[in-house]
């Protein structure tokens, strides 16, 4: 019994330490999932983008959390995790207001929830119980601040069609920084490079 117990110690501690968190990539179909999704939200449209210019808004994505030149693995995790995690909520629970076909929209949180189970054992492995302190850090706060200003955005345009819309653009070039993120992280490196 106590060598069992022993075997397995050594295994969590050999999974959670650097060299089990070498081996933790997303896998490769986090990309064409990621991919699949622009797709979908491209089919989502259901408004000239050009009939809502005088809803524009700058969100202002916190781009310094994507890119740098050595972005620690754990971290590009983390913001990963926080972006597919974020859209997924508002996705949720706004979910009664988009104007957009269920079936995408449900199509589309599936792939979101399927990347968020894989990047959950990838935030084990390569972080244990870091996450939480890197939950009040720079990259989550900014992350948070990002999406608190999608959701008062439709809020104070009363989730019009036009304010969704916008909206629709912004997660597609949020997706479009994810995929680059997912991109390097396949990397073999400790750091993740910029492209």
């Amino acid at each position: 019994m106590a060598l069992l117990l022993s075997l397995l110690t050594a295994l969590v501690l050999l999974s959670s330490g650097p060299a089990g968190a070498l081996g933790c990539y997303p896998p490769q179909d986090h990309v064409l999932l990621s991919r699949e999704t622009l797709v979908l939200l491209s089919k989502m449209s259901t408004i000239s983008p050009f009939f809502c210019l005088k809803d524009r808004q700058n969100f202002r994505f916190p781009r310094a959390t994507v890119d740098g030149s050595h972005v620690q693995r754990a971290q590009a995790i983390f913001v990963l995790h926080q972006m597919l995690q974020q859209i997924s909520d508002l996705l949720a629970t706004e979910s009664s207001s988009v104007p957009w076909n269920t079936a995408l929209v449900d199509q589309l949180r599936t792939g979101l929830h399927r990347q968020l189970e894989d990047l959950d054992t990838c935030l084990i492995q390569e972080m244990g119980v870091e996450v939480f302190p890197l939950a009040m850090q720079g990259p989550a706060l900014a992350l948070k601040r990002y999406f608190q200003g999608i959701r008062l955005y439709l809020k104070e345009k009363k989730y019009s069609d036009c304010a969704w819309e916008v909206v629709r653009v912004e997660f597609m070039r949020s997706f479009s920084l994810i995929i680059s993120l997912q991109e390097r992280l396949r990397n073999k490196n400790g750091d993740v490079k910029s492209p």
